[in-house]
């Protein structure tokens, strides 16, 4: 029998290493085990987010934003230069240097705080204790008073696009590209497919998404979802809305996919192609039968609002658990169960969870849609203020897009604010913000905001709410 610990995380994603580093931090005796190993064999921290997933595409999604502005847009602005060329490999090294730079800084925060790093695969075998496998097949037991599960996600591979060497591939795959592909087909107009497919039209492909359900980003509010769907077709993504894939074939490097829609059977040939339709929990193999933690047949871990499973001092946080697939949504349930296990009070608010698509503009959204109030009975009254009249937008070049609230009509309390337009993920946090202190419309139209700023669209948006928006016409209110 090796170490005890007063807890052990298992995974050292967003959601686990916060965990591990917040335990260390309340004093309590922390160890992380993490299988994770990069292509020079050595075990790195940060999971899919870091090293396959949320860093390397930002950073991919910056640098093709980068070219498009330098190759269109700065002759708009009076700079004049020579027509840029897309390094693709170089783009790739930048991409590899972000990665290495944050992984390398959770090493250092883990020995910063105390944090055992224990290398190898971690199985949950009792209430007590986790069996660590390392890379050489070698199994040590250690014990713990608290086990948290942060074994987090995989892409949902689909029957009819097995992957395929590097023609058919996962968004892991995507972002290893050395060339650009002349045509690129993405299954699934999501969050992952939209900016991934976004990347690749920026530096030259011919890209087509294609989506099996018939309404566009649905989790979105529908004016946003209107305009955002509007601006991405202008940027040239060929998104296809009830298109079904059904079957493919390789051949000479090429792939054929066949999909239904509403004319009926399909056919496209692309030079690579990317199946983006969701992620699933990785939590085969964590837990050795027997332990009692339960699962829902997709494979979640049932947990209570504060991610206890049914197992007594057994957590289990971020992806393989309920609620939206985000790396922030992992980090903070890792802060209160560390909270938890601490001996401290804490919970967590998932109606203020904000979410983002990193195309351009962004997208962002926290709280509800006005469709979804009105499905719940709730009467609701609404504030838009479009970009195209915001002085710092038009300053910057960068005037597409719009900012909504949707605040209950009776109380004028906020319940959600969504956001297309450049930088609509930093903006969204004023969203956050007063949700988690129950604001309403006033509190923001009331408050001052630095002028010139596109953070005045939200000020707009919420004296828009009672029709007193300044700069632009106001709707009249019923």
């Amino acid at each position: 029998m090796a170490d005890k610990f007063d807890v052990i995380v298992i995974g050292a994603g967003p959601g686990g290493y916060v965990a591990a580093i917040r335990a260390a931090q309340m004093g309590l005796k922390t160890a992380c085990v993490e299988k994770w190993v990069n292509k020079e064999g050595k075990t790195v921290h940060g999971g899919t987010c870091l090293n396959v997933g949320c860093i390397p595409s930002k950073a991919l999604l910056e640098t093709s934003h980068k070219f498009v502005e330098a190759r269109d847009h700065f002759a708009e602005v009076g700079i004049e230069i020579e027509e840029p060329k897309a390094n693709i490999a170089k783009m790739l090294e930048f991409k590899n240097s972000v990665i290495n730079k944050n992984v390398g800084g959770i090493s250092a925060l883990f020995k910063a705080n105390g944090v055992t790093a224990l290398e190898g695969k971690g199985k949950v075998t009792s209430s007590t204790e986790v069996e660590v496998t390392d890379h050489d097949g070698n199994a040590t037991t250690y014990t713990a008073d608290n086990i948290v599960i942060a074994a987090g996600s995989v892409p949902v591979e689909i029957p009819p696009t097995p992957l395929t060497d590097d023609l058919i591939v996962t968004s892991t795959g995507a972002l290893e590209f050395t060339e650009v592909p002349k045509r690129l087909g993405v299954i699934g107009a999501g969050v992952i497919g939209l900016e991934l497919g976004s990347v690749w039209k920026r530096l030259g492909s011919d890209v087509t998404v294609l989506e099996a359900m018939d309404s566009f980003l649905p989790m979105v509010d529908g004016a946003i979802a209107k305009e955002t769907q509007k601006l991405l077709k202008k940027q040239g993504l060929d998104i296809k809305l009830g298109a079904r894939v059904t079957g493919s074939e390789v051949k000479e490097n090429e792939v054929l996919v066949k999909y239904t829609d509403g004319d009926g059977e399909q056919e496209m040939t692309f030079d690579k192609l990317i199946v983006c339709v969701g992620r699933r929990p990785y939590t085969q193999g964590v837990i050795a039968d027997g332990v009692g933690v339960e699962l829902d047949e997709r494979g979640f871990i049932f947990v209570d609002d504060q991610c206890r499973t049914n197992v007594p001092n057994v957590y289990a946080i971020g992806d393989c658990v309920r609620g939206p697939m985000l790396a922030h949504k992992a980090s903070e349930e890792g802060v209160m169960v560390a909270d938890i296990i601490a001996g401290h009070k804490a919970e967590m608010n998932y109606d203020a969870i904000p979410s983002v698509i990193y195309t351009s503009p962004e997208v962002a959204w926290v709280g509800m849609t006005e469709q979804d109030a009105k499905a719940k009975g709730i009467e609701v009254k609404t504030g838009s203020f479009p970009f195209s009249a915001n002085g710092r937008a038009l300053a910057n070049n960068a005037a597409e897009g719009m900012a909504k609230i949707i605040a209950d009509a009776e109380t004028d309390r906020i319940l959600g604010m969504h956001i297309v337009s450049q930088h609509a993920g930093e903006l969204i946090a004023q969203g956050v913000i007063a949700m988690e202190f129950g604001s309403s419309a006033e509190d923001l139209a009331l408050s001052c905001y630095a002028h010139p700023t596109t953070s005045e669209a939200i000020h707009e948006a919420a004296l828009a709410v009672e029709g007193h928006a300044i700069h632009m016409a106001n709707r009249k209110k019923r």
